[in-house]
């Protein structure tokens, strides 16, 4: 297109209008002109950018092909599993187990899988080889095997995740039970259970406590970096009122003196604790009674402590487990030699706790079985039976010396350490306030 600019120029000096409308036919003439160049370029290389996502799609899909497929499992371990059996269950091979196998049992026990614990691995679906293998040994530390694919070896790794000490303190008026009112305060229910058992040697939770009795309960947890709770720790501080009289304990960390102790310095400890089952209802004592099932009366040579099916028992004191089955009347039970004066019995168990067997040594406080109704029983209880130099005795009259009463040098030490925990409590309970 060609234009006389001179005449251009002309026509618009004398007619304005007519040349604003002039330049406007210009610029849509040129605009059209550079979008449709625009366009065929567009389209040209869009043809071109489809046919390599085309081809890179192919091969993407080929590679993909060609490449072994992996399988993430997450196994949970049940009751009566074996490290073997779980693995065989995948098909994983019989020589891979066993390398697997001889790797874990130097840093684990692999004849002690604890249930519910999880173990995670990466197959290969082609030929069920284990690529990568973690098994958690405890919290805090866990074991993961990688192996390299072109010597078909692993190589172990120990992870160990760092935890953080922090204490927490919690105190409750006691409304139902100490265990209702601690757990809706958010105390843990091992550590409830812990400050159970701390007083069990002096308390019956049954009938020592009343309604508004007060408590206070200083312990340990151990927190990851995220500050999610791994474990818990001790407790470190307790302090149960009973009708407006205190009952302080402090925790004392030295070896071979370690417990807990009141002010004065002198152990709660027991030769046996006063109930072996916390929550409990005594719901037969010793003597002459009518047997709910003879119908005729008949003594009653132990104490039962009606409890909900399930609860746990504990042992009542140190000792060796001489029987740990099926006792006829008596259902499951565990008989424990504690020393050459004392033995105690306890019946009609639910089940038993895992690992406990005869011949296995135990502490006091030790979780044995749980609240049952096996044998002849006519509801869920533990019928508990203290025997003292061959005889039977009634437990809740039975006298029991104190434990030991630091001396010297451990006192003085526990003195120091008793202060410690009253000013960490005191800032605690400012922090709360």
């Amino acid at each position: 297109m060609i234009f006389n600019l001179n005449k251009i120029q002309k026509i618009i000096k004398k007619n304005s209008e007519l040349g604003f409308l002039f330049l406007l036919i210009i610029v849509t003439i040129l605009s059209t002109t550079f979008y449709n160049n625009q366009k065929k370029i567009i389209n040209e290389n869009y043809r071109d950018v489809i046919g390599n996502v085309y081809f890179q799609k192919s091969i993407t899909h080929i590679i993909n092909s060609l490449s072994p497929k992996y399988k993430d499992v997450n196994h949970k371990i049940t009751k009566g599993e074996t490290f073997y059996k779980i693995l065989k269950n995948y098909d994983v091979p019989e020589d891979e187990i066993i390398k697997i196998q001889k790797i874990l049992k130097k840093n684990y026990k692999l004849n002690t899988l604890k249930t519910n614990q999880i173990i995670k691995f990466i197959i290969n679906e082609a030929n069920k080889e284990i690529v990568n293998f973690t098994f958690p040994v405890s919290r805090t530390k866990t074991i993961q095997l990688i192996k390299n694919l072109e010597t078909n070896q692993f190589k172990k790794k120990i992870l160990i995740t760092n935890l953080n000490k922090k204490f927490i303190y919690k105190e409750g008026r006691i409304s139902q039970s100490l265990y209702k009112t601690a757990s809706d305060l958010g105390v843990p229910a091992n550590i409830i259970i812990e400050f159970a058992r701390i007083y069990g040697f002096q308390v019956d939770f049954q009938r020592d406590i009343r309604k508004n009795d007060n408590f206070q309960i200083l312990y340990e947890i151990f927190e990851d970096d995220n500050g999610k709770i791994f474990e818990t720790g001790n407790v470190i501080f307790a302090d149960l009122e009973l009708s407006g009289t205190n009952n302080s304990l402090y925790y004392f960390d030295k070896k071979e003196s370690e417990g807990h102790y009141d002010e004065y310095g002198k152990s709660v400890k027991k030769a046996l604790m006063k109930t072996p089952v916390n929550g409990a209802r005594l719901s037969s004592a010793f003597g002459m009674r009518k047997h709910p099932i003879d119908g005729y009366n008949k003594m009653h040579r132990g104490t039962d402590f009606a409890a909900p099916s399930g609860t746990p028992i504990m042992a009542s004191g140190d000792g060796i487990v001489t029987r740990a089955r099926w006792c006829g009347g008596g259902g499951n039970c565990v008989k424990i030699k504690h020393n050459s004066t004392y033995e105690t019995i306890y019946a009609h168990m639910k089940n038993f706790a895992a690992g406990i067997r005869e011949g296995l040594r135990v502490r006091q406080g030790q979780i044995i079985g749980f609240v049952g109704s096996t044998g002849n029983s006519t509801g869920p209880h533990l019928h508990y039976e203290v025997i003292k130099n061959g005889k039977k005795i009634n437990s809740q009259k039975l006298k029991l010396p104190s434990g030991k009463i630091l001396k010297n040098e451990e006192r003085k030490l526990f003195e120091v350490q008793k202060i410690k925990l009253d000013v960490l409590k005191s800032e605690l309970i400012i922090g709360l306030n």
